[in-house]
């Protein structure tokens, strides 16, 4: 029988970058995942039996260059359509605004000179924070206690960094931090579409609206991920999401990582208060030293450890976890592409007018109820194509859905759809006619698919009081656990969900650093 130093539950990217990473340390790792295909969100499935399958996530933004580099996945045939895209904040009377490259360093359409210089000062002074904030992405977060065992010389660093900013930017910075993305756009710029587009990108993915307190943080942390230096930043992969999925499974195997597919695991097999395998669903045991979940926090602890395992207390913190995903995923297969009133269909497409409606979309959901306008970010693939003949596909995360609707997710998901394409034939006008197939998985379906507690994407909310050293929450937030032998790594962990492998990485790079488990 093969023997292995880690069993890593979970194939996705997390758990493929925390697996190559041991791999390339000499251990001997085994991957389970319960799905047929390793990737978790970079996958999906076909609209259509002669359609390509249609992933979760559509687009790289965050993609951690320790990864990207450290698995040589371009060795390994990754390969871009386009990389640095830029941004079209869409306008339904055709006056689009856009944002070139994947901070928006440059503006192009109807904005006057005091609205480019607006934005240029306000964009300088967020990416200096984001500049400074994106090595705490790369570390394990620290403990609030002494003797913690903190790498004191890497938060030196990161420290040293923000007090770089100077004495006025860093009292800025901590003034800015918690505030909502709202106030900071009406008090620095006067454009309509660019206020949408920012607000729409700060709460994207999370349980937040642009005027919720501490939005502004998750804009800062979306930049952090795109000024920590990957050359995958805002890109789609050529042949799409599950190109990414496919180069990190080749590269985990080539280091020497055992991968295998439809092998959900049952439960974590704990001897003398200690994880020393697994049981898969069909019985069958596997023993290993260590064992690491890469995926969600409550799953592994309320359904594969158990409350037998833990404290009350512990049980109670893993119950309490927060991760009600408020975005739907829409895909539509076209007959022909679609005319967004003349924008560039090669760009990431924004419908989001001003700050209002992306507020008055999560309004809604707030109370159980389908926002009667939605806000979405688009993709269309295959207008990065030479000879783009032919059909099409339309990827677009919708915001906000119900997490839980008043009316039942079917009623919910068909308002849901008809509110959506409502929106889009506004600002694609004859967009309906050129459906064949359409196909729009609410939260309630990404957890289904997925094993996404909630829907959410990061496995648990991206909120101030479940990031750093709380996330997911305190005593497990440096992904070791109360339990001896068992670590998380996880999107549930820091620095969170997105095809990243940023959490995989710090984890197997926390347990290669010999701390005690």
């Amino acid at each position: 029988m093969p023997s292995y130093d880690t069993i890593i539950i979970g194939g996705g990217t997390n758990g493929l970058a925390c697996a190559a990473r041991l791999a390339k340390a000499g251990k001997r790792a085994l991957v389970l995942e319960a799905a047929e295909r390793a990737g978790g969100g970079a996958t999906g499935a076909a609209l259509a039996p002669d359609l390509a399958p249609m992933p979760l996530a559509h687009l790289l933004t965050t993609l951690d260059p320790r990864v990207l580099d450290g698995m040589e996945l371009e060795r390994h045939g990754l390969s871009y359509a386009a990389t640095g895209l830029t941004t079209t904040a869409l306008s339904p009377t055709g006056d689009h605004l856009v944002l070139e490259g994947p901070a928006g360093a440059g503006l192009s359409g109807t904005i006057d000179d005091a609205g480019r210089a607006a934005w240029e000062a306000l964009r300088r002074r967020l990416m200096s924070f984001a500049e400074a904030l994106a090595p705490f992405r790369a570390v394990t977060p620290p403990r609030i206690a002494r003797k913690a065992g903190n790498d004191n010389l890497k938060l030196a660093r990161i420290g040293l960094g923000l007090r770089r900013l100077g004495q006025d930017e860093f009292r800025e910075f901590l003034r800015m931090a918690l505030i909502n993305i709202a106030d900071v756009l009406e008090d620095e710029i006067a454009d309509d579409r660019l206020r949408g587009l920012v607000a729409f990108d700060a709460v994207l993915g999370a349980w937040l609206g642009p005027r919720s307190p501490n939005s502004l943080i998750l804009y800062l942390n979306r930049l952090a991920g795109e000024a920590a230096g990957t050359r995958a930043a805002l890109a789609l992969p050529r042949g799409g999401m599950g190109a990414v999925a496919d180069a990190m499974a080749r590269s985990a195997e080539a280091a020497g990582v055992t991968l295998r597919t439809g092998a959900r695991v049952g439960r974590v097999l704990i001897e003398e208060d200690r994880a020393c395998g697994v049981i898969l669903a069909d019985g069958e045991e596997i023993r290993a030293g260590l064992v690491v979940s890469a995926i969600g926090p409550k799953a592994t602890f309320l359904d594969l450890v158990g409350a037998r395992h833990l404290d009350t207390g512990f049980v109670r913190r893993a119950t309490n976890i927060r991760a009600r995903g408020g975005a739907a995923k829409l895909h539509l297969a076209l007959k022909g592409a679609p005319d967004f009133r003349g924008a560039d269909p090669a760009t990431r497409l924004v419908i989001a007018p001003d700050i209002a409606s992306v507020e008055e979309a999560f309004n809604a959901t707030k109370y159980g109820e389908v926002p009667e306008r939605p806000v979405m970010e688009i993709v269309l693939p295959k207008a990065h194509e030479r000879e783009a003949g032919g059909g099409h596909v339309l990827s677009a995360i919708v915001q906000f859905a119900p997490h839980a609707p008043r009316a039942g997710l079917d009623e919910a998901r068909r308002r849901m759809l008809a509110n959506t394409l409502e929106v889009l034939e506004t600002y694609a006008p004859g967009i309906g006619g050129l459906i064949t197939h359409s196909e729009l998985l609410m939260p309630q379906d990404i957890e289904a698919r997925y094993g996404m507690a909630g829907g959410n994407w990061h496995h648990a909310e991206l909120s101030v009081e479940q990031m750093l050293f709380l996330r997911p929450f305190a005593e497990v937030a440096q992904y070791a656990t109360p339990v001896a032998g068992l670590w998380l790594a996880g999107a549930g962990s820091h620095p969170g969900g997105g095809v990243s492998g940023a959490a995989g990485w710090n984890a197997a790079e926390r347990i290669l650093s010999g701390v005690a488990a």
